[in-house]
């Protein structure tokens, strides 16, 4: 089988796939265009964010088996088109659970805990303890949108610190040892902390907006790892404003590029995440250490050898 690569990923997906006698051919330049007028060539694709296979592209890739995305979302793919000509969609979410598992917990002990302000005030020789005061993870009640491998390996992480775990999902029966699925509506009346685990979908873009936090019970810390236009930041904002939302941390923004690699609308809403207290920003690395990045490309390789080496 011939696979093109177009973009660079953990060395290891091209030597283990070189080793099982696939033909590999890399282009991480290539623009849009480009790259359609030569898909036709091709068996396999192996891919990440920085092109999208909208129909157009994949009425061109006619000989196309599999689409693999090293990575959990699959939204930069028309997946109808994709499944309507016989196209394998493979993805690995299961690489990166647990980085984001992790990184949701550590942007909330910092957030909660007041560390960076704190750390900042210290190295510029200020010194508060009563103003820093923290607040603990220990009793609160953490809802989770969305039960999928993320959602599952943050409910394991949070149930460690002593906390109530609900979660809501669309599909039913999902209750494990470490969280309890509820409704929407028990989620809002009883979350501490909201933490979204959920792909971008139609019925997703801007699930977070005015209406949602203000169905909340509680004031609450939210978090956000999974697609920054779940989020209405406009509602966001003036929920930070009014203390509504406690804190918030984030890690994917509504301004990014489609390819996540920069942002690309600068507002006012932005703005004020960016110099807020009450804000945490990351450059969309929740699921980016370095044991992600092997174990994202191993999961890919060993899906695309199960169904085609």
């Amino acid at each position: 089988m011939k696979i093109l690569l177009l973009d660079k990923n953990h060395p290891l997906i091209t030597e283990q796939l070189l080793a099982r006698s696939f033909i590999l051919e890399e282009d991480f330049t290539s623009s849009y265009d480009e790259v359609c007028h030569k898909i036709e060539h091709y068996d396999g694709i192996i891919i990440r964010s920085r092109i999208p296979l909208d129909k157009n592209f994949l009425e061109k890739g006619r000989n196309l088996k599999f689409i693999a995305r090293v990575g959990a979302g699959m939204e930069n793919i028309d997946i109808p088109v994709a499944e309507e000509l016989g196209i394998q969609l493979i993805n690995s979410p299961e690489g990166n659970r647990d980085s984001v598992a992790e990184h949701v917990v550590g942007m909330l002990l910092v957030i909660m805990n007041r560390l960076f302000i704190a750390s900042q005030e210290v190295k510029n020789g200020i010194w508060k303890r009563e103003e820093n005061r923290g607040d603990e993870l220990l009793g609160k009640t953490v809802g989770l949108i969305g039960y999928g491998n993320m959602g599952k390996a943050t409910a394991k992480r949070f149930s460690g610190f002593g906390c109530k775990v609900i979660f809501h999902d669309i599909l039913p029966g999902l209750s494990d040892e470490f969280a309890t699925q509820v409704s929407i509506e028990e989620l809002k009346q009883s979350a501490d902390i909201v933490s979204l685990h959920i792909p971008l979908t139609s019925e997703t873009h801007y699930l977070i907006d005015e209406s949602f936090i203000a169905e909340m019970e509680n004031d609450f810390y939210f978090v956000n790892t999974a697609r920054g236009k779940n989020v209405k930041t406009k509602s966001l904002v003036e929920a930070l404003k009014s203390g509504k939302v406690k804190g918030t941390c984030l890690d994917v923004l509504e301004y990014e590029k489609s390819s996540f690699e920069n942002i690309e609308t600068e507002n006012e809403d932005l703005k004020f995440l960016l110099e807020s207290e009450k804000a945490i920003v990351t450059p969309h690395i929740a699921g980016w250490t370095h044991q992600s990045k092997e174990k994202l490309a191993q999961f890919i390789v060993d899906k695309i050898i199960a169904s085609f080496g």
